[in-house]
């Protein structure tokens, strides 16, 4: 007797479909399927050659790595979605808050203010907020003197510009205040005699969430657009 010689002898003495008729048909090998047709497999080998102890050890051990491998895949497969539904719990509480992201636009809102920060890289007795309108007209240019090196952080709310949680001298020229919309902001400082332009951070609202297949979180901000979670430098 020369044993097995195909799989498919094997599988028709197994018979694994006509076991179960009710059971939904799978191209995966369960476990049980598995260890019944090791079984039949060992009935049919050669009684003149049989299979030696270490091979039959290898494949038990072989399966046992297998199913221990499903096992964390669908453990894990649980713990990502158990993940998710805490990203987007948090998520949906994002929502209607401010949060403050690099970019030089921003939407102002009626009775609001538009909040934001740039880092001086060196002391300088000249910086100027300029704030542009949604078709770059210059709306206001304010000089907000000098600024020592580290986070400057600021306040407009049409009208009145605050920095550092002082009010500036600065007399704006609009008299009812600039009108609520889009408007784009440009921080620039006189560094060792050049004039530079700072990267400016702004505050806008969140108004929703989208969540990647990946678990990743996108926030959609008003006046914005899309934005990564990971941008987010802080929530207000």
């Amino acid at each position: 007797m020369s044993g097995i010689s195909n799989i498919g002898g094997v599988l028709d003495h197994l018979d694994i479909g006509s076991k179960n008729k009710d059971a939904p048909k799978s191209n995966e090998l369960g476990q049980a399927q598995f260890l019944e047709l090791l079984m039949v497999k060992m009935q049919n080998q050669d009684p003149l050659n049989p299979q030696e102890d270490t091979e039959f050890i290898a494949e038990l051990a072989q399966f046992s790595e297998l199913e221990e491998m499903e096992k964390l895949n669908t453990n894990f497969s649980s713990f990502s979605n158990v993940m998710m539904s805490n990203q987007a719990l948090q998520a949906s509480s994002l929502v209607g808050r401010s949060v403050t992201v690099p970019t030089n636009n921003a939407s102002l809102a009626a009775g609001n203010v538009v909040s934001g920060s740039v880092t001086i890289p060196a002391s300088t007795s000249d910086v100027n907020v300029n704030i542009y309108s949604e078709s770059g007209s210059l709306v206001e240019s304010i000089p907000v003197g000098y600024q020592s090196k580290g986070e400057m952080v600021f306040r407009w709310d049409g009208m009145y510009l605050e920095v550092n949680g002082e009010l500036t001298d600065w007399a704006s020229q609009l008299p009812n205040g600039a009108a609520p919309g889009q408007y784009k902001f440009e921080v620039m400082a006189s560094i060792d005699g050049e004039p530079t332009q700072l990267d400016t951070a702004l505050s806008a609202n969140v108004n929703s969430v989208t969540i990647g297949s990946n678990g990743s979180l996108t926030l959609n901000l008003a006046g914005i657009g899309p934005v990564s979670m990971s941008d987010v430098k802080q929530f207000n």
